[in-house]
């Protein structure tokens, strides 16, 4: 039974002309000190939010970068075409043999050169002034997606996030406006961007640490004005695909972990079921996803897909359960205004 205001302050009233030491006194003193310790652990809630959002500040703040300046580019008189950096399957912070999260820095540094090589040996007959960046999900690692995870990685979702991910990738975008006129970015999010266990429904849709750390490198490299960025966000759902139009030909893409099976291979049955059903859907030329961290394309009724491959290296797990390894590696596509991809290149790291 709940009192009313008015209730309450008679109350308040007839404590306040009790005796000292009489019951009701006694009880005022109590909800007294009550309300003083309601207060205190209040006021430490409130310290402890603002310190966590003054911390999310100071780390986006602490990875300011000034203007790439517009570089000069020596270009063939052929059809200009446009490039894609296909970004997949990071799992940075993860912990292998042979991979950490200085091997992704590394690992990307390289595919940056060989990606301006390539670019280097296109422009020789033709212009190529335009990239696109494909980010395909798992970027990130996560913490909690499978049991024993915590002890597999080397930094928190927070650094992962707001720190070691914008900085991978927001060091790789201007080492590309330093190559391109523009850079356009187009992401989606991995199963491995999901807060929580294996089968976590309590978070949000629109949550996934995959989106968060794009936003973060968004808005940290928001003075970059040759830099323009689709979208981190799908308003109330999972913003699981998102479509691309580059020379007059539509890119579907999504993460993998939407088709089932691989443990006994690719699952090319499911990709081909799949995209055809899209296809009629969100009427598309090509797509891409990752997930299975291999490298590969194949044909499918009206398109083609592509496979994008991972940066790490000796993942334990794969070996042992799916027997299956692959050299790390990362895709570069390019774009005829006619003949839709003209080439494509894996780009081992």
């Amino acid at each position: 039974m709940f009192l009313s205001q008015n209730e309450i302050e008679t109350l308040l009233e007839a404590v306040e002309v009790a005796p000292p030491g009489s019951p009701l006194r006694r009880a005022q003193d109590a909800l007294q000190r009550a309300l003083r310790r309601l207060d205190e652990v209040q006021n430490q809630r409130l310290e402890l939010v603002q310190a966590v959002y003054q911390s999310a500040y100071d780390a986006i703040s602490g990875l300011h970068y000034d203007p790439v300046p517009t570089p000069a580019i020596k270009e063939g008189i052929g059809t200009p075409e446009t490039a894609i950096a296909v970004l997949a399957d990071w799992q940075l912070g993860k912990i292998t043999p042979t991979y950490n999260s200085s091997v992704t820095r590394e690992r990307m540094d390289q595919y940056a050169a060989g990606l301006e090589r390539i670019v280097q040996i296109q422009r020789t007959d033709h212009p190529v002034k335009h990239l696109r960046v494909f980010l395909l999900g798992d970027l990130v690692e996560g913490e909690l997606i499978f049991p024993g995870q915590a002890h597999r990685i080397d930094a928190s979702l927070f650094r992962q996030v707001m720190l070691d991910g914008p900085g991978i990738l927001g060091t790789f975008l201007r080492r590309m406006l330093q190559t391109f006129d523009t850079v356009h970015v187009v992401g989606v999010i991995g199963n491995h961007g999901r807060i929580g266990g294996p089968f976590a429904r309590e978070s949000h849709p629109e949550t996934n640490a995959d989106a968060m750390m794009y936003e973060c490198t968004r808005i940290t490299l928001a003075g970059e004005k040759r830099l323009t960025w689709a979208p981190n966000l799908t308003a109330g759902e999972r913003h699981w695909y998102a479509i691309d139009e580059v020379e007059g030909k539509r890119f579907f893409l999504f993460h993998g972990d939407q088709i089932r099976g691989g443990h006994a291979g690719y699952p090319f049955y499911g990709f081909g079921k799949a995209l055809s059903a899209w296809r009629i859907k969100f009427g598309f030329d090509y797509s891409l996803s990752g997930h299975f961290h291999t490298s590969m394309n194949m044909d499918f009724p009206g398109g083609v897909h592509w496979g994008a491959g991972t940066l790490e290296s000796d993942n334990t797990y794969a070996l042992e359960e799916l027997k299956a390894w692959g050299t790390p590696s990362q895709l570069l596509l390019f774009v005829h205004p006619k003949r839709g991809v003209s080439a494509q290149y894996t780009v081992r790291v």
